[in-house]
């Protein structure tokens, strides 16, 4: 089995892994670099260019691990696409349009959890060998994010996590590995350089207690979230809050991409392995999509709450234009709830010291922050603790190193290492291919 990291940087970045088992290949996700621009932003395919792909596995549709497949299927005839807007001058945007992502429909199949199917079904076996099997494990990450066990005919076999969540959320569940064993696991390592794990129950009664309080004091909140998973964890808390009479009914203003979700959230609740399967957000909630164009004249001092799409707050985003109105406002509070990379606006104005000038974007440059600020740690990933117990429950042979920081990777390295001893563990570098 050969091994490659298409990830073009040494970070959490463009997730996509290229596995040679057997002579049957196949990529696993296809991201895009959310902190890097035009083609450097992309795994690198011109490292595996000349293979016969044989199938592309997505774990789940964040923009880091799925926003490349439109230009993967490019490359790769069998195989999945974003537009960015060509404001910043660079010469390959779009790197694909809204053609290209209405021509991959046909070719995508979906399976169910728990279900082993080969990878080439409608396809000539290649070298004679029987193919490979592929079977998906929820993940508890968000709505439909799976690991991917792969094994071969002669009894090898290979684990990849993705980005998944091993302790409940609001909504959805843990992840389903108990039965999961494997030779190779590729994990990710996203918290790795977390020394403290707290209690997800304990950081959601902070964060009702905040909102209740600042519903209160008259106080407007925005919540910067993903479209996709921290959105509707968020509304989830809103909607139990007003059920309990905690806070009153209001409308709340979202994103248009995270009402999207959402509704697809509503539609799929019998569906998933999920909490609170009877609350609906088109009943439970008002939702109002905030347009861009009303981010200007819309009134802070009703004591709103905003869920509001990009977590990062990425320059020509609502997140982004609404935290600048936010900023200048002492009497309001901006809420982060989950990670925010230290490069992003939204993680720069995290750690901003209050009423001094910092850098918040290339497009604002200089920003004062005289608004409040509050941190819960609601995050979708995994605890470091728990990635070791799921290490000592799979029992590999070898652990590849995924998604995640240097600091995050080394700990677990050495942690498995002293845990583990007879445990191989494997950082894998960019554009490197390691064959087990």
């Amino acid at each position: 089995m050969t091994i490659g990291n298409l990830n073009p940087t040494e970070e959490i970045g463009a997730s996509a892994w290229h596995i040679d088992l057997d002579g049957h290949r196949i990529l696993l996700d296809s991201g895009i670099h959310p902190k890097i621009d035009g083609a450097p932003s992309l795994p690198l395919f011109e490292l595996i260019a000349k293979e016969d792909l044989d199938s592309i596995a997505i774990t789940h549709c964040h923009h880091d691990h799925c926003g490349a497949l439109p230009v993967a299927a490019k490359y790769f005839p069998q195989a999945h696409l974003l537009k960015q807007a060509a404001e910043k001058n660079i010469p390959e945007y779009p790197l694909y349009t809204h053609e290209d992502v209405d021509l991959l429909k046909p070719r995508f199949q979906g399976f169910k959890y728990n279900r082993e199917v080969e990878w080439i079904s409608f396809q000539k076996t290649r070298l004679g060998i029987p193919s490979p099997t592929l079977e998906l494990f929820d993940a508890g990450h968000t709505l439909g994010s799976a690991g991917v066990l792969i094994k071969s005919n002669n009894g090898k076999s290979l684990f990849y996590t993705g980005d998944c969540c091993l302790h409940d959320q609001t909504l959805l569940r843990r992840a389903h590995f108990k039965n999961v064993k494997a030779d190779i696991l590729i994990m990710e390592t996203t918290r790795g350089d977390h020394n403290s794990n707290p209690s997800h129950v304990y950081e959601r009664r902070r964060f009702a207690n905040s909102l209740v309080k600042a519903q209160r004091e008259k106080r407007s909140i925005m919540i910067p979230v993903f479209a996709l998973g921290r959105t509707q964890e968020v509304l989830a808390e809103i909607a139990l809050l007003m059920q309990e009479g905690r806070i009153p009914p209001q409308t709340i203003f979202v994103g248009g991409l995270g009402k999207t979700f959402t509704e697809i959230y509503d539609r799929l609740s019998h569906h998933t392995n999920r909490s609170h399967k009877d609350l609906h957000f088109s009943e439970a909630l008002s939702l109002q999509v905030l347009e861009p164009s009303a981010i200007q004249r819309i009134k802070l001092s009703k004591s709103r709450i905003f869920v509001i799409t990009a977590g990062m707050m990425s320059e020509n985003t609502p997140a982004h234009d609404l935290a600048l109105r936010f900023m200048s406002e002492v009497e309001h509070t901006i809420f982060f709830v989950g990670y925010a990379d230290p490069d992003s606006p939204a993680g720069r104005l995290k750690v901003a010291d209050k009423g001094t000038p910092f850098f918040f974007s290339d497009h604002v440059q200089e920003a004062i922050c005289r608004c409040d600020r509050e941190h819960f740690d609601l995050t979708a990933h995994a605890y470091r603790k728990e990635l070791l117990e799921l290490v000592r429950q799979i029992s590999p042979k070898t652990v590849i190193l995924a998604h995640g920081s240097t600091p995050s990777k080394d700990w677990f390295a050495q942690q498995i290492q002293t845990n583990h001893p007879e445990i191989q563990t494997i950082d894998i570098k960019s554009g490197e291919f390691v064959t087990l």
